[in-house]
């Protein structure tokens, strides 16, 4: 018995546009009630939502039975942080603020066993392993951990060949946000200088032959990077959700008769 299939791993490879909800409101029955909905993947947020390994794991419980895939999001990508998300469960992680091959090299050995890399052998204690009741997780492991790095500043987008050249990268997703403001547009994810250097970005990470990855809430501009190339694209927030809904509903009563 081998290490469980990473389905969006496999499904990066199908050249078809795997659509993406981001999770931020750090809550495993929100995290199932969205795991319902449809979505190939749900992004499980580390760095802005408040979440930590717990809450982490619960909403990967959640998930779990669902045929969406999670996809983890650490703060920053610390060794043991990485260590302690994969041994419960994590398989895709996405990690922010990559700036150099060697950072992007480096995130690599953490993601892998020895004498691939640097990962720490828990697996008793992990549910990964599922308590070494998987006889075969050790060996298999590695191959179904999946690697996305965020380039999301002018470095990184500088040294944005050489990140996604790295073997065992397997996407590189850009950070829109991050990156409007290293450009001088912050909070203008629209503005015309990132979306050209978004779409430049797409080209080069695909002639490298690795997955290119965006969040945007704006569905003509989702559409319009799935042209280009986008194989993993977020479009939007549960939080973006739950607010547009309950505004919506708020204002029909509002703007209508209460007698």
């Amino acid at each position: 018995m081998s290490a469980p299939t990473n389905r969006f791993k496999a499904n990066l490879k199908s050249e078809q546009a795997q659509i993406g909800l981001w999770l931020g409101l750090a809550n495993a029955y929100t995290a199932e009630i969205c795991a319902g909905m449809g979505f190939d993947w749900l992004l499980i947020d580390g760095e802005h939502a408040p979440n930590d390994i717990r809450s982490i794991l619960q909403q990967l419980q959640a998930i779990a039975p669902y045929p969406t895939n999670p996809v983890v999001r650490p703060p920053i990508g610390e060794t043991y942080l990485i260590k302690q998300l994969l041994d419960i469960g994590a398989q895709t992680l996405l990690v922010p603020m990559v700036e150099s091959a060697q950072q992007a090299k480096d995130l690599v050995a953490a993601t892998r066993y020895p004498p691939n890399g640097i990962r720490g052998v828990g697996s008793g204690l992990a549910r990964a392993a599922r308590w070494n009741m998987i006889p075969d997780y050790l060996p298999t492991a590695d191959d179904q951990i999946c690697l996305l790095v965020q380039v999301e500043s002018r470095r990184g987008l500088e040294n944005l060949d050489a990140i996604a050249a790295v073997p065992g990268v397997d996407g590189v997703f850009i950070g829109p946000s991050d990156l409007a403001g290293a450009l001088g547009h912050l909070g203008k994810t629209v503005a015309p200088e990132v979306k050209t250097a978004v779409e430049g970005a797409i080209a080069r990470i695909r002639a490298a032959g690795k997955a290119a990855g965006i969040l945007t809430p704006d569905a003509d501009l989702a559409h319009h990077y799935i042209s280009l190339g986008c194989i993993f694209v977020a479009v939007g927030t549960d939080i973006a959700v739950l607010c547009r809904a309950g505004q919506s509903l708020a204002e029909q009563f509002k703007t209508r008769p209460r007698g």
